[in-house]
């Protein structure tokens, strides 16, 4: 199975053409959260159908950037990852929204606990035995995907915990536009491929097993 990653879009449609062609032949794709710039429904919806021009297959969660209604339209649409889990081709693919608390005011914010209980129940219903991919937007803590300017770690430890404990294939995340990268946490891979308007995405072929993983230009 093709997975295009696309995370960071903050309201941004104007690249979403130029990718199309690469969006047109996964069999799914993957949004990481913050479609839009504390925007309504109505901007994601913009976001969401643009990509649908190219690709129909869209699972996705809201970012810290994302109003409640963006998570409600998500809902509506049948394509919304927080906190539970889809099976696709033998791959169970679940997520997280939101961030943690940030230094300036956002509204889709959660504790670590939460945190904690979202991704619990995300997996709840999964099997065991499958393959799994998690796309979450707060990343894991102590990574290079969580690290600021400054070079603080501001990631999730419930995020990181929950990763040490149940070992995904593949974390997806992003919301720390100057961390884009790939890491790892056991055997499970961090990435995040950067805001979706510097250009950049990530491809994974992934069946039982990884078979490749990298973050690309367009």
């Amino acid at each position: 199975m093709i997975i295009i990653n696309i995370v960071d879009i903050h309201g941004n449609a104007n690249p979403i053409d130029e990718l199309g062609d690469v969006l047109s032949s996964a069999d799914l794709v993957l949004i990481g959260g913050d479609i839009t710039h504390f925007g309504s429904d109505t901007q994601a919806k913009d976001i969401i159908e643009k990509i649908k021009e190219y690709n129909q297959n869209i699972l996705a969660v809201t970012g810290n950037c994302d109003n409640k209604e963006v998570d409600d339209y998500l809902y509506n649409e049948n394509i919304q990852l927080h906190g539970r889990a889809v099976n696709i081709d033998g791959v169970c693919v679940f997520g997280a929204g939101g961030s943690l608390p940030c230094p300036s005011p956002t509204p889709n914010i959660y504790s670590e606990s939460d945190y904690a209980g979202i991704l619990e129940n995300a997996v709840s219903t999964t099997n065991e035995n499958s393959p799994a991919v998690m796309v979450c937007h707060q990343p894991p803590v102590d990574t290079i995907n969580d690290t600021v300017t400054n070079g603080a770690h501001v990631g999730s430890k419930s995020v990181r915990a929950f990763i040490e404990k149940y070992q995904p294939l593949v974390c997806f995340t992003g919301h720390i536009h100057e961390a884009p990268g790939i890491d790892e946490i056991g055997s499970t891979k961090i990435v995040n491929p950067g805001p979706l308007g510097t250009r950049s995405y990530a491809l994974l072929d992934v069946g039982d097993k990884i078979k490749s993983l990298e973050i690309k230009k367009f």
